[in-house]
């Protein structure tokens, strides 16, 4: 199910040729006067030759851009691969999530090649920790379906080879560790929302949930449709009570002998939404297979910190079910009571991954957790208001300034959004507690007020901290391939979650 090569990471410090390579990825900024070739282990002599000749040969050192030039004997190379890492101040040095970027996009751009070596600027263990992640992240594609042809798609690169004088450190090993673990839980997490619905359904998700955390010390428990039903949880019923597979929500837990806190996500797994009775538009149905991202990333999320043994206890909540119109399924006006008692008027069916998240919400809240934080392609309000790279964040403070702030650390980008007091009256409904839906306007902030309904309180009455992020726009990319980031499912927010892990472990050691 998980066929996909993984790329090999390391690194040196000195003399490439010692490492015969396809490629060797050096640097061009887009300076203040034009394009700039950036520290690398070329000869003064031969990158004054190239420097010379980099706008002759359309080379700006833009974002994405890769030009390839011969080899050089003294590197021992077949190819010279200039890569754009965009603009830089005079005399500065490109950014973390610069070098990953072109890091990635030089790796993706080069697949066909056994060993790539990225020269990129990486003097510290965290650059190169950053050229590393890029080079994981660039270094996939999801190809289980394509025929062997000729003309098939080029296999990923096999080694990447990161050039640094911190190679060797035990900071550069732990950075090369690190790199490998967060690459495979995003590129897990493309696999998972690239796989066709025909393949990933609820019991099938459930089961690859079991497989990787095989070797783990993790906990997976699955309920099937017959103790949801004994335990009440009405809304993942409720929304996959109309397609042939039944429903099924998976808990994982991770809880090292060491922990500080207690952090609970809650994932959307809707494997496929036809919107049910109030079904789509059949235009981009099929983009439909990656309702399920929320779920898959606080898995792989999970899964790698487990890998890094992070000193904080993890528990992911995945809320699956298929979302289908037929003679079983929910109708508008039916009335639901989701886990906990509460009652909802389904309004619209197509608004169904906030009932599934009730659910997991109201269960992760009877635990009591120190964080509660749920993650889901929510919906397409977010990617009005966003766009499609931007991820949403709503919630109380405290918990979504630590996340806003691990999002600018693993340099993917997330925007804090609002809960206007005024839009819960939009939820009212006459029949029931509240209704699935409210106003069009403000439509990503109606759904997060809904979430935090079914969000508990403590014991002691206090309510558990919590935050929504919403991935509807980041989670599939319907565009073009650009940095790390491949074509379809993206991986987003699994780097951000474990970030904000590995910030509150920090904490906790500090």
């Amino acid at each position: 199910m998980f066929s996909n090569r993984e790329v090999t990471l390391s690194a040196i410090a000195k003399d490439p040729r010692k490492t015969p390579s396809d490629a060797l990825v050096v640097g061009v900024a887009v300076g203040p006067d034009g394009p700039v070739l950036l520290e690398s282990p070329l000869s003064p002599r031969s990158a004054e030759a190239i420097a010379s000749t980099l706008r002759s040969l359309g080379v700006t050192g833009a974002a994405d851009q890769l030009h390839r030039l011969p080899g050089l004997p003294e590197l021992g190379t077949d190819v010279i691969a200039l890569a754009g890492v965009g603009k830089i101040d005079d005399g500065a040095a490109p950014s973390a999530e610069q070098l990953r970027r072109a890091a990635g996009s030089a790796v993706r751009q080069l697949a066909g090649s056994d060993t790539v070596v990225l020269a990129l600027p990486a003097p510290t263990a965290e650059e190169l920790g950053a050229v590393a992640e890029g080079a994981a992240l660039g270094a996939y594609a999801y190809t289980e379906h394509k025929t062997a042809t000729q003309d098939g798609p080029k296999s990923n690169v096999r080694r990447a080879v990161v050039y640094s004088p911190a190679a060797g450190t035990t900071a550069a090993d732990d950075a090369l560790a690190r790199a490998a673990v967060v690459g495979s839980a995003v590129n897990v997490t493309r696999t998972l929302v690239n796989m066709p619905p025909s393949q990933l359904y609820p019991e099938t998700f459930a089961e690859a949930a079991r497989e990787l955390a095989k070797g783990l010390p993790v906990k997976v428990t699955v309920w099937d449709e017959k103790r949801l039903a004994k335990e009440g949880f009405g809304g993942i019923l409720a929304v996959g009570q109309g397609s042939a597979r039944p429903p099924r929500l998976v808990k994982v837990e991770y809880a090292p002998a060491k922990s500080a806190r207690r952090v609970h996500f809650v994932g959307k797994g809707i494997t496929f939404d036809t919107g049910g009775i109030s079904i789509k538009p059949s235009a981009q149905m099929d983009q439909m297979k990656s309702d399920m991202a929320g779920a898959a990333t606080v898995l792989t999320a999970l899964l790698a910190a487990a890998r890094l043994g992070l000193g904080v206890s993890v528990t992911a909540w995945l809320c699956m079910a298929e979302n289908m119109p037929s003679g079983t399924a929910q109708r508008p006006a039916d009335v639901i009571t989701v886990r906990g008692g509460k009652t909802v008027e389904v309004l619209n069916t197509d608004a169904e991954g906030r009932l599934v998240m009730a659910d997991g919400l109201s269960a992760a809240s009877d635990e009591e957790p120190d964080v509660l934080v749920d993650v889901a392609t929510l919906t397409g309000a977010a990617l009005i208001a966003l766009g499609t790279r931007t991820a949403g964040v709503m919630g109380d403070d405290a918990v979504t300034r630590p996340l806003l702030d691990a999002a600018a650390a693993a340099g993917e980008p997330a925007w804090p959004m609002p809960l206007p007091e005024e839009l819960r009256a939009g939820l009212d409904s006459p029949t029931a507690d509240i209704a699935n839906i409210g106003d069009r306007p403000g439509g990503m902030l109606t759904a997060a007020i809904f979430l935090h309904e079914f969000v508990g309180a403590r014991a002691d009455g206090s309510a558990v901290p919590w935050a929504h992020v919403d991935i509807a726009g980041p989670a599939f990319n319907t565009g073009s391939a650009y940095g790390h980031t491949p074509k379809q499912g993206t991986g987003a927010t699994v780097r951000t979650l474990v970030a904000y892990l590995e910030a509150l472990a920090g904490e906790a050691d500090a």
